[in-house]
This record gives structure tokens, C-alpha cells and sequence, in this order.
């Protein structure tokens, strides 16, 4: 999925990244990287701090220890000397518009429609003029497949409809990455696929992308990257192929006997 004018800089870099809530140790030692146009599918328990790591990526949640940098530049802090200082909250957010992040839950405004949802952020965050908003936010509707649905409220959409609304919001902000925390284990089963071949059209177009997700046929089919977590470390990762077909650990066979 890589091109030749992809930056060698990686998208997202992990460096030793630690979180703790209380005495509870949920990631320990984190160090992942991915490359730009790369998409990278975590997988493991619940519990395994997965959706914790996702977080700090946006700085929803504060490492720490450890360093994280989206294309190139810190996370949430900024270096002076040899020591890092927490951004304020304006600054962390400023970071934040290049981040796309799709939730479990749609987060819909309920008495917005679903063209009003996408144009929303774009208006009030970007200054984006109305009507050049209303453009991109039809282009984005038809992207997901939900071109008639522009004055739809999220009450009379399927949960699949509106998790590809919210797909399409988070791409109205034009972000360089996008991070998606289970973004179908909400759905019923026959509107599973609608959401994941949108994502794979993402990726296709080489949106950069980390998935936190169990449906392990989307991650062996778009996956660069596949890396199994357990207890807030990483336990394996690899070419999805060879982890799913050939895993080298004993928590990673365990853990795939009961979900393949």
C-alpha cells in the first residue's frame, strides 16, 4: 500500500510508552511504529490495553513514561532541555484535528442530521466556509455509501449506517491518521461488513490506520501489520499471514484457538 513518495518518517512511533490507572499497569513499555500508508490491526483481550494505547495516540489519555509522536512530532508534550512539559489542553486538541478517531459507540449528535454531524467540526474547528463543507460533506456521504441519507437523523438509521456516518465526520477533518477502537463490535452481525469494506476502501486510498478490532478476516486481508497484545505488553506482531498461520507464542495459540 506503500508509495514512493511516502515520508520515511514514521506515521505513528512508540517509544517505551507506559500508562498506569491507580496500581493497575495498563501498558508496559509500549514500543510500536508505523509506516505512513500502513495499516496496523491490534488484537488481543479485553483488558489487554489496547484501547488505552489508541487513546494516548490522540492524547485522550496522558503516558506516563515513554514517548509517542504522530508524523514526527510529540504527542501532548513538548521537549525542553531534556524534559517533556504536557501541552495545554488548546494545543493538545490543535494536535488532535489530524487525528481521525472512530469510537465502539457512534457518538452521533442525535437532532443533527447526517450531513449536519460531518459538517459540524469543520465549520466550528477549520473556519471551513458552509458551502464548501456541504460539498466535502456530500462527497463523504457518498464515499460511505450513504448518499441519500444527508437529512436522515441518527434515530432512523441502522447502527451500521451510523457508524459509516461517523467515519465520515471523522474524515471531514482531513486527518493523516485514522484510529478506530472496535469500531464494529456494537453492530449486528449482518451490518459487520457494510462498516469493514468502508475501512478497507480507506485503506486502499493509503490511509494511514490502526484498528483495534476481533475480526481477524479483516486483518489478515488489510493489514501491514498485525500485533497481538496481552497484560499491556506487546506479545507478538507481525505479517498477519504468519501470526494468525504460524504464532510463536503460547498466549498468542491460546488466544487464537478461541477467536479463529
Amino acid at each position: 500500500m506503500m508509495n514512493a513518495a511516502v515520508s520515511d518518517v514514521p506515521m505513528v512511533h512508540a517509544d517505551r510508552v507506559s500508562k498506569s490507572f491507580g496500581s493497575n499497569e495498563v501498558l508496559k513499555s509500549i514500543s510500536l511504529s508505523v509506516p505512513q500508508g500502513e495499516v496496523m490491526c491490534l488484537v488481543g483481550p479485553s483488558g489487554s490495553g489496547k484501547s488505552t494505547f489508541l487513546r494516548c495516540i490522540n492524547h485522550l489519555e496522558r503516558v506516563d513514561a515513554g514517548r509517542l509522536s504522530v508524523d514526527g512530532v510529540l504527542v501532548g508534550y513538548e521537549e525542553r532541555g531534556d524534559r517533556l512539559y504536557e501541552l495545554k489542553p488548546r494545543e493538545a486538541a490543535r494536535q488532535r484535528r489530524d487525528i481521525g478517531m472512530v469510537f465502539q459507540r457512534f457518538n452521533l449528535f442525535p437532532h443533527m442530521t447526517a450531513l449536519e454531524n460531518i459538517i459540524e467540526a469543520p465549520i466550528r474547528v477549520n473556519k471551513v466556509k458552509k458551502e464548501a463543507a456541504i460539498a466535502h460533506g456530500r462527497e463523504l456521504l457518498a464515499q460511505v455509501g450513504l448518499a441519500e441519507k444527508e437529512d436522515a437523523y441518527p434515530a432512523h438509521l441502522s447502527g451500521g449506517q451510523q457508524q459509516r456516518v461517523a467515519i465520515a465526520r471523522a474524515l471531514a477533518m482531513k486527518p493523516k491518521l485514522m484510529l478506530f477502537d472496535e469500531p464494529t463490535s456494537a453492530l449486528d452481525p449482518e451490518l459487520v461488513g457494510e462498516v469493514l469494506d468502508v475501512m478497507k476502501g480507506l485503506a486502499d486510498s493509503g490511509m494511514t490506520m490502526i484498528v483495534v478490532t476481533h475480526e481477524m478476516g479483516f486483518a489478515r486481508e488489510v493489514a501491514d501489520q498485525l500485533v497481538f497484545m496481552d497484560g499491556g505488553v506487546v506479545v507478538e506482531s507481525g505479517d498477519p499471514d504468519e501470526v494468525l498461520g504460524n504464532p510463536q507464542h503460547q498466549r498468542t495459540k491460546a488466544f487464537l484457538s478461541k477467536v479463529l
